[in-house]
């Protein structure tokens, strides 16, 4: 598994596009956050992350499946899959190598934005609320791994990464925000409209960015990463299969 992990951020980081990836995702940020009207903390008035935490789920819809993409579907274009069908790894090891490597990059992508956590501390005059904003970055990171998931299962069902970049980005919009939106558009009410909205990831996400931790809403996002990974294996071993 260390060496799938190795291969794919060695892979990753191995050319321009993956800084450039990650220097578009930080630079669509900082400029939503610092310079667009209507998000602009500057102008605001109020040290806060709010903006971002909220924009923040969208714009990571492509940038997870930009870094997933390749997973599989380079190994399938490109006739490695047959070197990895014969190798000692095992089809669980091989999916979770590739997961946590895209889930590293994720992270380091994400992590980098601590610098607008310092930016917002040197501009307030008061304290920031610094467990909310620890709270809506858990609620991130866990946003980032049911993505990644979602795009490592994709990635293993097409040989074509741009297709696969696509699936992967409209599948989790909808995972993230679909029967939220179903909730509200159908003017849903008491336990039926709560129960659809839980069903999507933005219910869960925006109960921890108020900085409470709950274990409902954590077991929901271990589930959701489980679930599509076991997709993912069971895929995997098909293709061995066949």
């Amino acid at each position: 598994m260390i060496s799938v992990i190795k291969k794919e951020l060695r892979q990753f980081f191995s050319g321009l596009m993956g800084f450039v990836i990650i220097g578009l995702y930080i630079l669509a940020n900082g400029v939503y956050l610092f310079f667009l009207p209507g998000s602009n903390i500057l102008d605001d008035g109020y040290a806060s992350l709010d903006a971002y935490f909220t924009f923040a789920p969208f714009i990571l819809l492509f940038l997870i499946p930009s870094i997933t993409m390749r997973s599989f579907s380079d190994e399938y274009r490109n006739g490695t899959f047959e070197i990895l069908q014969v190798s000692p790894l095992t089809s669980k090891s091989l999916v979770i190598g590739k997961f946590i490597a895209a889930l590293l990059v994720t992270f380091i992508a994400v992590l980098l934005t601590f610098i607008y956590v310092y930016s917002i501390s040197m501009l307030s005059t008061e304290d920031i609320d610094l467990g909310g904003i620890m709270g809506s970055y858990i609620g991130l990171f866990m946003l980032c791994g049911i993505y990644s998931s979602i795009g490592i299962f994709v990635s293993s069902m097409q040989d074509n990464p741009v297709i696969s970049f696509l699936i992967t980005a409209v599948v989790s919009y909808l995972v993230y925000s679909f029967f939220g939106s179903v909730a509200e558009f159908a003017s849903l009410r008491n336990s039926l409209g709560y129960i659809v909205s839980m069903i999507g990831m933005k219910f869960h996400y925006d109960n921890i960015s108020k900085g409470f931790i709950d274990t409902r809403d954590m077991v929901y996002f271990l589930s959701m990463m489980a679930f599509f990974l076991y997709l993912t294996v069971k895929n995997i071993q098909a293709r061995k299969n066949r």
